[in-house]
């Protein structure tokens, strides 16, 4: 964890003694977890602080709109697809104020997300073990350990909602668009290349209430690639058939 501090300063953020510590924690359970099942391809130190937790927050140097949300305070965040806790929980331990929920279909997965929050001794997060077409429609949803959690609202209750989940950014708007607010928005980790696919996603985004802002690119710092963020604004309700269950 030599360099993470100084790559974060790279962003803007200065993390606290504690904040590194959970860091390096967060780095010995996923390595370890990973010795029994797939969470990462990536296991070196430097390329885990690199490819994972700085990029996880270069958000908050690439977009505004994220930046205003964290410095205001009260930000509600939804991370889809999040795996093996990226970028929720990078983000929550920088911004330990922030109010995180993370979602992904696989059980074993959410169970692993569980055990990293309780060691890493973070408040104000829960894992849901969910698919996010059933998510948006569900007020009874599975904890990691397949208990049912009722009465839980995730559609329209998120100011912001990210994924680096690998997908098109038309699909990745229909999972994502119904948990935003009104106002506020969906953020998509992509790949540098992303001008054919969203061309193809225009009328997908438009479809599901909301408005292309723009794509942000930024040097992620210490590994001289760029990363792109779709910005997507939620401007009108998602209707309610969507997303659509899968298959359809």
């Amino acid at each position: 964890m030599n360099h993470i501090k100084e790559y974060a300063s790279e962003l803007g953020l200065n993390l606290s003694d504690e904040m590194l510590e959970r860091f390096e924690l967060y780095y010995r359970l996923l390595i370890e977890k990973n010795k029994v099942m797939n969470l990462t391809a990536i296991t070196d130190e430097e390329e885990v602080v690199q490819k994972h937790f700085i990029d996880s927050l270069a958000v908050y140097a690439a977009v505004p709109e994220f930046a205003d949300y964290v410095n205001r305070g009260n930000v509600k965040l939804l991370d889809i697809g999040t795996g093996a806790g990226f970028p929720g929980i990078p983000l929550k331990i920088a911004f330990p104020d922030m109010d995180v929920t993370l979602l992904d279909s696989l059980g074993k997965r959410v169970r692993f997300l569980d055990e990293v929050t309780d060691e890493l001794e973070l408040k104000g997060i829960r894992a849901y073990h969910a698919r996010a077409e059933y998510a948006a429609f569900d007020n009874s949803i599975n904890t990691g350990d397949g208990q049912a959690v009722k009465n839980v609202k995730l559609r329209g209750s998120f100011d912001i909602v990210v994924s680096r989940a690998v997908a098109k950014i038309g699909h990745l708007s229909e999972l994502s668009l119904a948990f935003v607010k009104k106002n506020g928005y969906f953020i998509a980790y992509k790949a540098q290349a992303v001008d054919e696919e969203l061309s193809e996603a225009k009328a997908d985004i438009s479809k599901m209430g909301g408005k292309l802002c723009r794509v942000d690119r930024i040097m992620i710092p210490g590994l001289g690639q760029e990363r792109s963020f779709v910005v997507i604004k939620k401007t009108a309700d998602t209707p309610r058939k969507y997303p659509a269950k899968p298959g359809k």
